[in-house]
């Protein structure tokens, strides 16, 4: 059986999420097992492109990881023919003109999120790709966590009855820098650099809220900037300009999805995202890997009595569902669907409008927040 190579330009491999989870835990992890077996029964390798701005740092990834190519100059992997694939894990102020120079060269492209830093930018990058006729998909990685899994199948399965309402918890303490090294780079909090809790995280909880739920009708969000000072990679003391938390109620149909998303919060639950879906008939609590329930015939009877303390242990009142399948890294499942697509030359079920949608969702949540009120999304991205 022959086995087909595609080699994939990735751009930003040096950050933090570019190599820990795309290059290492997908594409090298892909790589090291041999390639991707798909459902015609052929397989195909896979060979990186290792490309950002630091030629040390390539240079020892490179070594490390037993790639033969890499350069800090993207218009020349651009242009090598054989190269028929770009990724982008760069931030997000230098992506769409990346983007764009890919789709003129006929690359297939995958990209991180945020797509762009407007919708503007983001329906130009999906009006150049109609134009390239080309696969192109953004990251959904959270629809593709053991937990979510789980909540989906319940959903599917009916096990809620009617949906009511939705609550959600995320984030943890980002260490402001100073006495303690940030373990989120420094950018996120710089607004002109692309940073923001709205801009980043909106994003997602949008495609996983049209994933479970549905399309979002509404919003209405409260950014704020609750730690003003921070410390970059160098010690360097800088003012935060982008929001660093975000509370919003969302609208979806007849749910209410109340989130909460912070980087100034402390974590008292199980995992760093939860989210509580409450039906007529279960309700469910579903993180990152697990996923408890409680059904309408287990709900106990509360009764509110300040004069006496609770005994009552409610927490063993659910029950958590079992690793009755085998889940693998979502990231590396969404790349060989990607790859699988591409081989097809097919349409990736989370192309760049999905990504739009996403910001559209983000630009709303922070017009709200400017203006204090509901903003409705009528005539949604398409």
């Amino acid at each position: 059986m022959t086995t087909d190579t595609i080699r994939i330009i990735m751009n930003g491999v040096t950050g933090r999420m570019g190599y820990r989870q795309h290059l290492v835990r997908s594409i090298l992890a892909i790589r090291d097992d041999g390639g991707l077996m798909l459902d015609d029964g052929r397989r195909v390798q896979v060979e990186p492109i290792l490309v950002g701005r630091n030629a040390e740092k390539l240079a020892e990834l490179a070594r490390r990881h037993d790639v033969n190519s890499h350069t800090t100059e993207l218009d020349e992997a651009l242009a090598d023919p054989t190269a028929t694939v770009y990724f982008d894990a760069q931030v997000t102020t230098e992506r769409q003109k990346a983007i764009l120079k890919a789709l003129s060269v006929g690359k297939h492209v995958y990209t991180e999120k945020p797509l762009a830093e407007s919708v503007e930018e983001g329906r130009e990058l999906a009006d150049a790709a109609r134009t390239a006729g080309t696969t192109v998909g953004v990251v959904h990685d959270k629809i593709f966590l053991p937990g979510l899994i789980k909540l989906k199948r319940l959903i599917d399965s009916g096990f809620f009855g009617r949906i009511l309402s939705v609550r959600g918890e995320f984030g943890y303490w980002v260490f402001e820098g100073d006495l303690i090294a940030s373990q989120r780079p420094s950018w996120n909090y710089r607004a002109e650099d692309g940073g923001g809790m709205v801009l980043d995280m909106f994003c997602h909880w949008n495609y996983v809220f049209e994933r479970l739920f549905g399309r979002v009708d509404s919003v209405i969000a409260k950014a704020v900037t609750h730690i003003p000072k921070r410390w970059d990679e160098m010690q360097r003391p800088f003012t935060a300009t982008a929001d660093d938390a975000a509370y919003a109620i969302f609208e979806i149909g007849d749910i209410v999805v109340q989130m909460n998303s912070s980087w100034a919060v402390r974590v008292d639950r199980k995992e760093l995202v939860e989210f509580q879906v409450d039906g007529t008939h279960g309700s469910a609590v579903a993180g990152l890997f697990g996923c408890r329930i409680q059904p309408r015939v287990r709900t106990p009877m509360p009764v509110w009595n300040p004069d006496v303390p609770t005994d009552h242990d409610f927490r063993a009142d659910w029950d958590e569902i079992p690793d009755n399948q085998v889940f693998r890294n979502g990231f590396r499942a969404q790349w060989e669907q990607f790859l699988a697509d591409v081989v097809a030359r097919r349409e990736h079920a989370y192309d760049f409008m999905s990504a739009v949608r996403g910001l559209q969702l983000a630009e709303a949540g922070l017009r709200s927040s400017a203006q204090g009120r509901r903003i409705e999304l009528g005539g949604h991205a398409e």
